[in-house]
This record gives structure tokens, sequence and C-alpha cells, in this order.
């Protein structure tokens, strides 16, 4: 996701929570302050999301492969196996 486009849907739900909020509370003060705590809630959200996205990630990369062996997986050839590179024009990577 572009953060254009993030910013964006965030701040269009600012803006709705905030009329919301005013349509409710008639109160300026207290819509600031509640749209406020709203959007820190969702930034906190998110920043919890990401790190349990990039801890499953992690726990799942571990059980996956060999993890033992640092030693990269060789072909019949002797040269590292690796992924081919997606851009035309560009080996493959070489271990060290």
């Amino acid at each position: 996701m572009s953060f254009l486009l993030f910013l964006r849907g965030f701040a269009i739900a600012m803006i709705v929570f905030a009329i919301a909020n005013y349509a409710i509370t008639q109160s300026v003060w207290t819509t600031v302050v509640n749209t406020v705590i709203c959007a820190v809630l969702i930034q906190v959200g998110y920043f919890v999301a990401v790190l349990f996205m990039v801890w499953r990630h992690g726990a799942s990369g571990k059980h996956a492969g060999n993890a033992s062996s640092d030693e990269p997986a060789l072909t019949e050839g002797g040269k590292p196996k690796g992924k081919a590179s997606p851009l035309s024009g560009v080996g493959r990577s070489r271990l060290p």
C-alpha cells in the first residue's frame, strides 16, 4: 500500500469520526480531544499489527528450512542455489 493511499484513508476516517463525534457531543473541544485519541489508537493498532506480522514471519522462517546450516546449498556445478533475478539482464546473486 502506498503512503498516499494510506494517508487518504486515514484522513477520511478521521474526518468522518470528527463529524460524527461533533454531531453527538455538540462540542468542538470534545471532538478535537476524541479525534486525537482515535488517531493515536489507530496508529498504535497499526504498529502492533505490523509488529505481529514481522514476528510471525520471523517465527515461520526459522522452521521453514534447515536453520542449523550456515553453508549455502550448492547446485551440481558447485554454484550456490538461488532464485533468478526478476530483472532482465541481472544475474543471480553470489554468496561469499
